[in-house]
């Protein structure tokens, strides 16, 4: 992989980190119902109806926890690498139980085997889609990742904020 490439893949993954760690400090507030984020390799977003002053806030304290080595704040539950875990599995598992059912009735025939697999490949992602974004998503170690700002974002249907972050590149 090319050094931009890589350098670009380590930021996103530092911001992803920060974009976690920053909604779970504001969920655990409980002010905020609904919250979702996107991260890219120049800072992330966050869509609903928070306060700037309180994004900014619990971005700053979610970096500086993050610098302080608390790396759990780095994976969420409703990430959508859990999300994309559990879909790989779950059709993967699906796709063999239909392998070699050539026609329609074969294929219906297996439909309990299907539900079966899917519902264990289910289960199996349950554990499997935290630990990829703990070693493939995220990286909770945010060297000397800054926050430059924190601004609304002009989008006419929902409350977005734009975080931009600074830091050199590893």
């Amino acid at each position: 992989m090319s050094n931009s490439i890589s350098s670009i893949l380590y930021s996103i993954r530092r911001n992803h980190a920060l974009e976690h760690a920053t909604i779970q400090i504001l969920s655990a507030r409980k002010k905020y119902n609904f919250l979702a984020g996107y991260s890219d390799w120049r800072g992330f977003w966050v869509l609903g109806e928070v306060d700037t002053l309180d994004l900014q806030n619990a971005a700053r304290e979610a970096l500086n926890r993050l610098k302080g080595g608390e790396s759990r704040l780095a994976v969420h539950p409703h990430c959508g690498t859990n999300f994309a875990v559990s879909g790989l599995l779950a059709g993967t598992a699906a796709m063999l139980a239909l392998a070699g059912a050539d026609s329609s009735r074969k294929k219906f025939e297996r439909f309990p085997l299907v539900i079966s697999l899917v519902t264990l490949a289910l289960i199996a992602a349950q554990p499997l889609g935290p630990k990829a974004q703990q070693h493939l998503t995220t990286c909770p170690q945010p060297g000397d990742l800054e926050i430059a700002s924190v601004r609304i974002a002009p989008f006419q249907f929902a409350r977005v904020h734009r975080i931009l972050t600074n830091g050199s590149q590893e």
